[in-house]
């Protein structure tokens, strides 16, 4: 096999990398960590000829490799990674075509790092219309590089870009950094190269100021201690870099790259206006979010319908065809169920991630950032907050993770406490369900869906309960902290329908796969505990047989009856009948006990749950689907459904509120390096999960 050749992608943040690498690897792409941290890492495979291919590494958006956060670290020790196996072949900079200046800055230090690299134009389809002329030839011959003008968004120029990867050994190495030093300081920086011979003075520059040294030897290391202990020196000299640097990126500008003022568009600043107004900019993001909801009910409701009776349909044929038998029960009353209650919110889900992905896509989020900063201050949190509680909304652990762009330590602490507030997809299947059972499918005013506004009621409950917990940690935790807030405008676009469809099968094959294994492994686990149980079990069918008032019913009403004896009778039965009076006061009977409490693994595990309970109580001739089996579910002690009104409602405040999950928990342990904010977190929000439940039941039954 021929050696895959290693390119890096490196960009500002919204130049158009994720674009490119998608139209690079297409849906060949894994998603990981990079070693020891738990920043994603996103890799694919792309085919630059026949013969030829590249493992494309799509590094965190950075304006320089001197970092001030985890991600923007990322870069730089990828780039000098402590592996020569690992360093990148080729580097290709991502640059947008309007921000030329600041992104050349990055590129001029990438390229001082003596690694071949390329400069991607983006955006190419967009130069006349912002009336931008690039005298290409010009500038390659400035930067000592190749420069590929392109479009990720129209496929133009990737064809050149793939063939210059192709052929990276024929571009030339340059570095600008000798000529820096002149001006800056000679004698220091002769001394610094002698360091190591292995290194580039820019590499061992770095090494310096980052205190990465992990590349050096134990000699290398004792020569570089006597440059420590200078930090004023260093940022005079960082500072001095920087301008000589810029100094020299508009000296090429001027040469290679003008604009015409009069064709530029002012359309930005007219939206702009609009979408971060102080009244019309809320009403904007507001209506935008009704929208949502309201399609997640509308539009996903018949796929719905057809995978939950196909399922159905699945376990009946299978236990028509399979011998009686105790596999032939795992599959139909323990995996079925089991997967079924996954893929059956996949329409939902992949709708949600849709309008999130299409909110990114056209640069609108920036904006929403913008807008709420000013409200998030007064709740302790930063402008910043608002991009991991929205993205909480998808999932709290990458959510809680995201705050490491916060520069405070106090506004990242309080946005980690309260981000598992957020609705999470998660949730979202246990919502989704206990709204169809119990919220009547009406109109509004003739066109907004109550279930869709119950929905969206629920995620500003979350959003609602998020700011005022950070109120008290505000007012509450004494910690000192200063902070600026800076946030970058991305041109307006039109989504790219490949990208969008790319990051909604992406992070639904991620919430499907994810989800997957916990559900099926509980699934059998809770299929053998209630198909199990102790001698009790073994005589429940004989004890219904000897009741004779039992012996008035039907064929098909004694199978069930049965079957119900035994399930109480059951492991999972009998752990279950132990937790009833701490739930029962909530509305709920021990089999939503025990989906409460496993659900703690992950909260779609709630539905998965149940399903693999009834699917086990069922009689054999009952092929109805997990919602019509939860909507016949009745309460002994009243005689009505179990999944009423005060029910649904408890249930779904309890959701509301509760802490999702343990992997939440242990990522909270991780950011913050303690169990005591995570331990914090689990026991106020199980306490204010269970008083609300508990009212919404005792005053509305």
């Amino acid at each position: 096999m021929s050696h895959r050749i290693r390119v890096a992608l490196v960009g500002n943040p919204n130049t158009g990398k994720t674009s490119l690498f998608n139209q690079l690897t297409g849906l060949n792409q894994k998603v990981g960590n990079y070693p020891g941290v738990t920043v994603d890492k996103k890799q694919g495979i792309a085919k630059l000829s026949k013969d030829k291919r590249a493992i494309i590494t799509d590094l965190p958006g950075t304006y320089s490799i001197n970092p001030t956060s985890l991600d923007e670290s990322i870069v730089l020790k990828t780039l000098m990674a402590a592996h020569k196996e690992e360093t990148p072949d080729v580097i290709v900079v991502v640059a947008d075509i309007e921000n030329l200046k600041r992104n050349l800055l990055l590129f001029s230090q990438i390229q001082d790092l003596e690694i071949p690299t390329v400069l991607a134009l983006n955006m190419a389809d967009q130069l006349q219309r912002k009336g931008i002329s690039i005298d290409i030839p010009a500038l390659e011959k400035e930067l000592h590089t190749k420069v590929i003008l392109m479009s990720a968004r129209t496929n133009e120029g990737i064809d050149d870009l793939k063939s210059v990867i192709a052929n990276y050994k024929s571009l030339k190495v340059h570095s600008n950094f000798n000529e820096l030093v002149e001006k800056i300081d000679p004698a220091y920086f002769n001394k610094l190269a002698k360091v190591g011979e292995d290194f580039t003075t820019y590499g061992l520059w770095m090494m310096l100021t980052k205190k990465h040294t992990l590349l050096l030897s134990s000699e290398e290391k004792e020569r570089m201690k006597f440059f420590e202990g200078e930090e004023a020196k260093q940022k005079k000299y960082q500072h001095k870099e920087t301008i000589y640097r810029y100094q020299k990126i508009n000296a090429i500008l001027k040469k290679t790259y003008h604009v015409d003022a009069s064709k530029a568009s002012d359309l930005r600043s007219k939206l702009d206006r609009v979408f971060t107004h102080k009244i019309f900019g809320y009403v904007i993001f507001f209506g935008l979010l009704l929208l949502i909801f309201q399609s997640i009910f509308d539009w996903a409701a018949t796929p719905m319908d057809v995978i939950d009776g196909f399922f159905a349909n699945i376990a009946d044929f299978t236990k028509a065809k399979l011998p009686a038998g105790m596999f032939t029960d795992l599959l139909t009353d323990g995996v079925i169920p089991g997967i079924g209650g996954v893929v059956i919110f996949i329409p939902q889900i992949a709708i949600l991630f849709l309008f999130i992905a299409i909110l990114e896509e056209t640069g609108y989020m920036s904006r929403v950032v913008f807008l709420m900063d000013k409200i998030m201050r007064r709740f302790g949190m930063s402008g910043k907050s608002v991009i991991p509680l929205i993205s909480g909304t998808a999932c709290a652990i990458p959510a809680i993770m995201a705050t490491r762009t916060i520069s405070s330590w106090k506004e990242r602490l309080i946005t980690i406490l309260v981000t598992p507030f957020t609705t999470c997809s998660a949730r979202l299947p246990v919502y989704a369900i206990l709204i169809a059972l119990t919220i009547p499918n009406t109109k509004v005013l003739g066109f907004f869906s109550l279930q869709g506004l119950t929905l969206l009621t629920l995620y500003i409950l979350g959003f609602a309960a998020a700011f005022v917990a950070a109120y008290i940690l505000h007012k509450t935790l004494k910690i000192k902290s200063n902070s600026f807030f800076i946030v970058e405008m991305p041109n307006y676009k039109l989504p790219s329908i490949k990208n969008v469809l790319y990051d909604v099968i992406e992070k639904t094959k991620a919430f499907v796969f994810g989800a997957g294994k916990i559900i099926l492994a509980i699934s059998i686990i809770l299929w053998f505990l209630a198909s199990h149980g102790p001698s009790s079990f073994d005589n429940a069918e004989k004890n219904v047989l000897k009741n004779t008032t039992n012996q008035q019913l039907s064929e098909a009403e004694l199978s069930k009856k049965i079957a119900s004896a035994k399930l109480e009778n059951s492991y999972i039965g009998i752990a279950g009948k132990a937790i009833e009076p701490a739930v029962k006061p909530l509305g709920y009977d021990w089999k939503i006990g025990i989906g409460i409490i496993s659900s703690f693994a992950a909260r779609e595990v709630f539905i998965g749950t149940l399903a693999t309970i009834y699917s086990v109580e069922t009689d054999e001739e009952n092929t109805s689907t997990i919602k019509q089996k939860m909507a016949s579910e009745i309460n002994p002690d009243t005689g009505e459904k179990r999944f009423n009104f005060a029910t649904g409602i408890s249930l779904l405040l309890f959701y509301a509120f509760a802490m999702q999950c343990m992997a939440t928990l242990a990522i909270v342990k991780r950011e913050t390096k303690s169990w005591k904010w995570p331990l914090i977190q689990l026991v106020s929000m199980g306490v204010l999960a269970y008083l609300s439940a508990f009212m919404a039941y005792q005053i509305l039954s």
